[in-house]
């Protein structure tokens, strides 16, 4: 199986490809456009992350096309009536960054409510005023969360940890997943 991997992965996905028996990997992170429409007819599967996109006119070059490999979550780059009429697997990996991702979400809401940020400045030009930078703490607070599904409860655990009274909405969970992870719909 010949694989054109356009965009940058990580190096351990690389080397588990390469040695695979049977496959031949391209690594091609610099290819324009054109380029990859001249080169797909030789391949049977590519594997990207969210700038390449897969569609008719793409799908018009893959002659041999077999499968799409999205490293990440979703496939909103990814025309997927044209996999599906043509026959082509479409993959991604939906957890292979979640837990960096709940990680960086709660960084965020940390640094918003203590002011981390102007703080911060403040140290880089040398001047230091407490003042304006008391903050909240995330302590009984009610937090919404939009999405109850794998990132969502994984935010949600970690911030019952803090003591946050948590709610959240989505329309497509059962409410036994919002007890489970004692949260409570807001629908």
């Amino acid at each position: 199986m010949k694989i054109i991997v356009t965009e940058k992965i990580s190096d351990k996905g690389i080397e588990v490809l390469k040695n695979a028996k049977d496959f031949q990997v391209d690594v091609c992170t610099d290819i324009t456009r054109e380029e990859l429409l001249k080169v797909i007819p030789e391949y049977d599967a590519i594997v990207v992350r969210s700038v390449t996109k897969i569609n008719e006119e793409f799908y018009e070059h893959a002659t041999n096309l077999k499968v799409v490999g999205r490293a990440g979550n979703g496939v909103d780059n990814i025309e997927m009536e044209g996999a599906t009429n043509r026959g082509v697997i479409v993959v991604n990996t939906p957890e292979s960054n979640i837990v960096s991702t709940a990680e960086h979400t709660i960084g965020l809401l940390l640094s918003s409510s203590r002011n981390l940020v102007r703080a911060h400045k403040m140290i880089e030009s040398r001047v230091w005023d407490r003042s304006g930078l008391k903050g909240s703490e995330l302590f009984g607070k009610t937090l919404g969360i939009i999405g109850r599904g794998r990132l969502g409860s994984l935010v949600a655990t970690r911030l019952e940890a803090f003591g946050m009274k948590l709610m959240a909405y989505d329309l497509y969970i059962a409410d036994a997943r919002f007890k489970k992870f004692n949260v409570e719909n807001f629908q």
